[in-house]
């Protein structure tokens, strides 16, 4: 603002010529217009809002003193207690025992532990012990005695007449009932002894039959007849 003030300045004596300034005498135009330009100067100075003179403001530095040697870090104190683990102690488990159920046969099964295993996981269960079953009581057929009188044969005629004697031995199948129901030649003296055991054994003998455990059964029996001529 000011060099433009002194340049108008300036540019207002110089058109009288530089003569004035030379000789050393001053116009009175001159100094009018120069104090007027100042007072217009001034005003506009004042006149300018306050926002305006704050932008020019120019930044001021806030500086502080640095240090020569920074201070030295923090240094974490080694930790002196290890961290102790703690140790797992083996768990011990018992060796099961499993009572099982009582058997059938009324025997109970002994429960022990499993031969070569510790950890208590495996058992062994001992099978219920079978009595062994008794025998069956077998009771062989045997004549009933009240067909005893009648069970020799008839000794046939012929044979009698040539006075041979003979035997006939003879297998047969009794049924439940003490009938027989079967008979097979074994061995025979003569064809007529045969057949003469053969016809009366089916019609007249008669046996207590065979038992197993007391109960009748079927069975067979081989039976030798015997015929003399003392006994005709």
């Amino acid at each position: 603002m000011r060099l433009m003030m002194l340049r108008t300045a300036g540019g207002a004596t110089g058109g009288e010529g530089s003569s004035g300034y030379r000789s050393g005498g001053r116009s009175p135009i001159g100094i009018g217009g120069a104090v007027a330009i100042h007072a217009l100067a001034a005003g506009i100075f004042l006149l300018m809002p306050k926002e305006m003179i704050d932008t020019f403001k120019p930044d001021i530095l806030r500086t502080y003193a640095v240090p020569d040697d920074p201070p030295p870090p923090e240094q974490t104190p080694p930790e002196t207690e290890s961290k102790v683990e703690p140790q797992s102690h083996p768990t011990v488990v018992e060796k099961p025992v499993v009572t099982p159920p009582p058997s059938e046969t009324g025997y109970k099964a002994e429960a022990k532990p499993f031969a070569g295993m510790d950890n208590g996981k495996g058992i062994e269960i001992t099978p219920p012990v079978t009595p062994p079953m008794p025998d069956p009581v077998l009771v062989d057929a045997s004549i009933d005695p009240r067909a005893l009188a009648a069970f020799q044969p008839d000794y046939p005629g012929t044979m009698v007449r040539q006075g041979m004697e003979g035997k006939v031995t003879v297998r047969v199948t009794i049924a439940a009932d003490g009938h027989v129901i079967d008979i097979e030649r074994l061995s025979a003296t003569d064809e007529s002894f045969w057949l003469t055991t053969q016809r009366h054994a089916l019609r007249k003998w008669r046996f207590r039959p065979a038992t197993r455990d007391g109960l009748a059964v079927s069975s067979t029996k081989v039976l030798t007849v015997y015929f003399r001529l003392a006994d005709v």
